[in-house]
């Protein structure tokens, strides 16, 4: 069986092909389209799948979809109502969902006799337990309209879990991890037993340890405070959170890690600043859910960041000593791939996994 893997994002079409009966990548490709407009794109991509394999031995099509709101805790084969569903959550991700939407109505017409899935970024957290996804709001206006946390990067987390099991030589089912995903986008998650019970991202993905270009978590008093004092209507208010904070806010300089580090280490006191304080947020994440999961069996760093930063990660490691966790600064500092970058007198085990999203919502597709 042979899956299509595709990610519309505003101005992005990622895709890639997987033979699932051994998933094996056949092809994969990255179109920035912007004003040329999605349907170029799409008709692009469906001429570089033709060069390489027959396009009728598409079997299905999984569409990756950053919310599913209250209603959907697996993926779910499209429908007029799953769609009409993914625009009603387009008010929870407004810029993630709407090109998703888009995206999966496009290939329903170029490729109609496939099987197309909607896979839901936010399903792995669906069952978190309601003292971690409830906010201290009116508990009748919540349910009025499903305000919760419902967190992100659900098929990333779910991958390294299941990866970090099968590297561990144990069942899923009896571990507790901590599964860190650092990129331009970051989230944490706390996951026992197969099943995250907390995650740092909230309602939309805004929330949580600041990023590239998002703020994270702010006092919610600000945002008033900002439209009073610098005259700005809530849309700039909403593009200054999510495109101008975050690392690229605190710094004044990016929103790239490697690009801050290579300053941090000339001087750059801003860069060296958005630095310390990226790396204090996600060890308070993890110091958080140490407790919640009383204690964790490994600790996984995973994304971009997350796999090719051995800065970030020494720093991290550096703060979990009093947990007994001890990273080996030769293991950390070379090498590629899935890796243990523990000693062997660590109480908590440090793994680097590369992440692999596609071949999850591959993986939900074909289930």
């Amino acid at each position: 069986m042979r899956t299509l893997v595709v990610n519309f994002g505003s101005s992005t079409l990622k895709y890639k092909v997987f033979e699932m009966r051994t998933e094996r990548s056949l092809l994969r490709g990255h179109i920035e389209f912007g004003a040329k407009g999605a349907a170029a794109s799409a008709k692009r991509m469906l001429a570089h799948i033709r060069r390489t394999i027959p396009i009728q031995t598409l079997s299905a099509v999984g569409h990756r979809v950053v919310h599913g709101g209250p209603k959907y805790g697996s993926s779910a084969i499209v429908s007029e109502e799953v769609l009409s569903d993914i625009d009603y959550c387009a008010g929870f991700a407004p810029l993630h969902n709407p090109p998703a939407a888009a995206g999966i109505r496009l290939m329903r017409r170029l490729l109609p006799d496939a099987d197309h899935v909607a896979v839901f970024d936010t399903g792995f957290h669906r069952d978190m337990p309601p003292q971690a996804y409830l906010y201290g709001l009116p508990y009748d206006l919540s349910a009025k309209h499903n305000i919760r946390r419902y967190g992100f990067h659900g098929m990333s987390h779910q991958y390294v879990a299941q990866r970090c099991a099968v590297l561990m030589a144990r069942p899923l089912r009896k571990l507790k991890l901590i599964t860190c995903h650092i990129g331009s986008g970051t989230s944490i998650a706390a996951v026992c037993c197969g099943r995250s019970i907390d995650t740092s991202m909230g309602m939309s993905p805004l929330q949580g340890v600041i990023m590239g270009t998002r703020s994270g978590t702010i006092d919610p008093a600000i945002v008033e405070f900002l439209m009073e004092k610098e005259k700005l209507g809530y849309k700039a208010i909403v593009d200054l959170l999510n495109k101008k904070s975050g690392l690229f806010g605190l710094s004044g300089l990016s929103d790239d890690i490697r690009i801050l580090e290579a300053a941090a280490e000339k001087g750059h006191a801003r860069a060296q600043l958005a630095l310390d304080v990226h790396v204090y947020q996600i060890k308070k994440f993890i110091g958080s859910y140490l407790v919640a999961l009383n204690g964790a069996d490994a600790i996984v760093f995973t994304a971009g960041v997350g796999e090719n930063s051995s800065r970030v990660r020494s720093e991290v490691a550096a703060g979990l000593g009093f947990a007994g966790a001890r990273i080996d600064p030769a293991s950390n500092a070379r090498g590629a791939g899935e890796r243990l970058i523990s000693t062997g007198r660590s109480k908590i085990a440090l793994w680097v996994i590369p992440t692999n999203e596609e071949l999850m919502i591959a993986r939900e597709t074909v289930k």
